[in-house]
């Protein structure tokens, strides 16, 4: 198992929410399963949904007839949403007595089955894809462009055919059957089309009425597809920048999914190599380093806002990062070893407008250097740089 860089606080209760296959299960069992003080209840297991699904009453029992019992692990809460009312009862006349560590794939149906989330008393924290700093001497970015990085992957020791293998289950039976089984959506058809366009279109800016065209469904269908894959934590949605700049500006979202090689099984193009200097090596870069940076925001709570910024004359910035009070900083992503003034062109023609920000230029590049107003970084460099990891 590779260390993971989210910082859990064990003494408070907490959330821990991510995808299916991010590994948050390994990571509580190696944090808390090999202490004595450790309940452990899966809810993936139909039996014991089953059990439980039938009254609260018999969690608050099996609790109580363990004194020894510190820690309380329940794997996929959303799948009993009413159990959160008897945890928060729990720990309002029982302060400090159990810890409760609650786990799911989305806040989504937790929310609406009556989840309260434990009204604010227990912290939110999430797990994503194994970064390359959490990868460390395993990591090779060309096997991430095309494989992602999902932990099970890492478990077969670069067997390709057997992480093929994995990756079209996982886009098949989690993302389309699980999504549908778990009643988000009422017609499985329409969403199967919609997930392979939308992987075709990741890291673009979403034009919801042309996908509603070519999947023969209304706008606001695909709004709620959209919508839906945030929620489960399966895609990342960016919003546009808005400034006081005197240029036109593009305002719709841009999204891109949560994990390369899970994007790469819809789209199904896996079994096509990556071959770098092409435009499809390209974006699986420019998707790959807006991923890392998301994944590590959320581990180091840096709170930036994420923004992109293209203008209706085709300038544009793949990144914005935003905190208040403080200087924007301006990301471009290029796959290039060689950086050139090209390169650089949106960059300064963004900053010239808005002086009050710092200019990178993330790429393969292993030269640092200045140029006119740009920082540009070899991307891990950059990446630790900009977000002091």
């Amino acid at each position: 198992m590779y260390a993971r860089i989210a910082n859990l606080l064990k003494s408070h209760h907490f959330f821990l929410f991510g995808a299916r296959g991010t590994g948050k299960t390994t990571y509580l069992d190696n944090l808390f399963l090999n202490q004595k003080n450790c309940l452990k209840i899966d809810l993936l297991d139909w039996e014991l949904e089953e059990r439980y699904a039938k009254g609260s009453s018999l969690l608050i029992e099996e609790i109580e007839s363990k004194k020894e019992i510190k820690y309380v692990i329940i794997d996929e809460i959303q799948k009993i949403p009413k159990l959160l009312d008897t945890i928060h009862q729990y720990i309002q006349k029982n302060k400090n007595k159990k810890i409760f560590i609650l786990t799911g794939s989305s806040a989504k149906k937790l929310k609406h089955g009556g989840g309260n989330l434990l009204a604010g008393r227990a912290f939110v924290y999430y797990l994503f894809p194994l970064t390359f700093l959490e990868l460390g001497t395993d990591f090779r970015l060309d096997t991430y462009l095309q494989m992602g990085g999902l932990p099970e992957v890492y478990s077969f020791n670069n067997n390709k055919i057997m992480q093929l293998k994995f990756l079209k289950t996982y886009s098949h039976t989690y993302l389309k059957e699980e999504i549908w089984a778990e009643h988000f959506i009422k017609n499985l058809d329409p969403f199967r089309k919609f997930l392979e366009l939308a992987a075709a279109a990741n890291g673009e800016i979403i034009n919801y009425s042309k996908m509603a065209r070519q999947i023969g469904v209304d706008t606001k269908t695909v709004q709620s597809y959209f919508q839906l894959l945030e929620e489960t934590l399966i895609a990342f949605i960016i919003e546009p920048f808005s400034t006081s700049i005197r240029k036109r500006l593009i305002k719709s979202s841009k999204f891109y999914f949560f994990d390369l090689g899970v994007k790469r099984a819809l789209e199904q193009t896996l079994s096509i190599e990556l071959l770098p200097q092409t435009f499809a090596y390209g974006k699986a870069f420019e998707h790959f380093i807006i991923t890392q940076i998301i994944y590590l925001i959320h581990y180091l709570e840096n709170d930036f806002s994420l923004y992109y910024l293209k203008t209706e004359a085709g300038v544009e910035i793949d990144l914005i990062l935003q905190k208040p009070s403080r200087e924007l900083l301006l990301i471009e992503i290029k796959s290039t070893k060689e950086v050139m003034n090209e390169d650089i062109k949106s960059l300064c023609e963004i900053h010239a407008d808005l002086p009050k920000s710092k200019a990178y230029l993330l790429s393969l590049d292993k030269i640092s250097r200045k140029i006119k107003t740009v920082h540009c970084l070899h991307w891990q460099e950059g990446i630790k740089k900009i977000l002091n990891c």
